[in-house]
């Protein structure tokens, strides 16, 4: 976080958060969307008629692409790909059924080498590190490049916001991890617009009955005709109009991200704004990316990354079974991801025959992540507390677990100890979003994985009050 939102950005006034979160917005707009993004988001639109064998063609092409960029380039790579006896030529040669012949990248590999050998000696301009939303308290760096984040933001346009009926130049809310709302308490507004976007992007911390009002006037005032960002902040906020029996104006869509879309929350969401909702997948690697179709389908977008399907034993897994995502990006070449083991769980439809037509492979289901909800003393309700742990360099893997309305314990596993300075940035952090509470830290060798093998970053144990 920069010395000007640390420090200068909290003390100004509503109306110049506006201003900075506007001449913010324009920077960003630029550098997504300028560039080589309208040919981009051309071809991207043009592809959605191949068929299926284009699509081999396709990929193959650009797979072949990557890997001889890869090893001209990338030094973990041409190590990696020498230790293998692959030559050039036989990249040059090289088909997707060969993939199996290369070894899979771990995060924590990633996290490793993903600053250093796995980064091209001949990068894109402009480019800027992003961190994932990893929980473990080290997430993975994904170098973007402008001309990568306009690929992406392509990709996003034509298969996320078009596919929904809406797009960018549509004004919009957005609930998300930014902080736009400096500390914990604020008072209303609990927004800020950005101008330039026509986005009014709203806080994923003050969510709860008692401001479910305010959200409403903000929503109303800037025009909002589709919601966007984090599934379970928009599903809290549409819950409770729905419990004040609030009306909410009509949308087009509401587009989620983040956590897994159940069926509860898009009949919130019908009934509420009485629009459709939509799924999707990618992660801030953007090596591979899952979209919902108008129709409701959810289709894999394989000019993106190369998806495989595995069981724990390497091997395809039959159409309608579940099987760990394996992806080999396309569209990132100052970091190329060759089979990263991204940790999600997807399943593909035995009936791949699509309702639009489009010869896209269909996914029956993302396994997606579903925490636990954090309660506040005054009701509010949050998820996605992994900005929490960002950049603190003495925790390998931490989780959050709240005992009552007024006590977190946090669980760490470190390398030599928790850093004083990283346990005050900890309780800095969560106090600013949860108010004046008791906070325990555990330091332990190993934190216990939960049922059925998976980690949980988040575990509460308060309930909530129902209406």
């Amino acid at each position: 976080m920069s010395f000007w939102q640390r420090f200068v950005y909290p003390i100004l006034p509503v109306p110049l958060q506006h201003m900075a979160i506007s001449a913010y917005g324009w920077q960003w707009m630029r550098r997504r969307y300028g560039g080589i993004f309208n040919k981009e988001y051309k071809n991207v639109k043009d592809r959605e008629s191949f068929t299926y064998e284009q699509w081999n063609s396709y990929q193959t092409m650009e797979l072949r692409k990557m890997l001889l960029h890869a090893f001209d380039t990338v030094p973990y790579y041409n190590k990696i790909f020498k230790e293998r006896n692959l030559t050039r030529a036989s990249l040059e040669k090289f088909e997707l059924t060969d993939l199996s012949r290369l070894p899979l990248l771990s995060k924590e590999m990633l996290r490793k080498e993903g600053t250093r050998s796995l980064l091209t000696v001949k990068p894109e301009s402009s480019g800027r590190f992003f961190s994932s939303s990893g929980s473990t308290g080290t997430p993975t760096q994904i170098l973007y490049s402008e001309a990568f984040h306009q690929r992406v933001m392509a990709v996003y346009e034509a298969r996320v916001r078009n596919w929904a009926g809406v797009d960018r130049f549509i004004p919009r809310g957005m609930i998300g991890g930014r902080r736009v709302i400096p500390e914990g308490f604020s008072k209303a507004p609990y927004g800020r617009f950005n101008f330039f976007e026509k986005q009014l992007y709203l806080s994923a911390y003050h969510i709860s009955r008692a401001t479910t009002t305010s959200y409403l006037e903000q929503i109303g005032k800037y025009n909002c005709q589709y919601m966007m960002g984090y599934a379970m902040s928009n599903f809290f906020l549409a819950r409770f109009f729905d419990e004040l029996k609030v009306e909410a104006p009509a949308m087009k869509a509401v587009i989620t991200s983040s956590e897994k879309l159940t069926t509860e929350m898009r009949q919130i969401f019908q009934r509420v704004y009485n629009c459709k909702s939509f799924d999707g997948w990618s992660g801030v690697e953007n090596c591979c990316s899952i979209s919902e179709t108008e129709l409701g389908e959810l289709l894999i977008n394989p000019d993106v990354g190369i998806l495989e399907i595995l069981d724990p034993h390497g091997s395809p897994v039959a159409h309608g079974q579940s099987g760990e995502v394996v992806c080999t990006g396309l569209l990132n070449f100052d970091q190329p991801l060759i089979r990263y083991r991204i940790g999600d769980y997807v399943s593909l439809r035995e009936n791949q025959t699509t309702g639009c037509g489009r010869q896209m492979p269909v996914v029956n289901e993302i396994g997606g992540r579903l925490e636990d909800v954090v309660i506040g003393i005054d009701g509010r309700e949050m998820v996605r507390f992994h900005g929490i742990f960002n950049d603190l360099t003495s925790i390998t893997k931490a989780q959050i677990v709240q005992q009552s309305f007024t006590r977190i314990v946090v669980n760490v596993e470190t390398r030599d100890g928790l850093l004083m300075k990283d346990r005050h940035t900890i309780y800095n952090r969560l106090t600013s979003q949860l108010g004046n509470i008791q906070i325990d830290f555990n330091e332990m060798d190993d934190i216990p994985i939960g049922p059925g093998g998976k980690f949980k970053a988040v575990i509460s144990h308060v309930k909530r009050i129902e209406s």
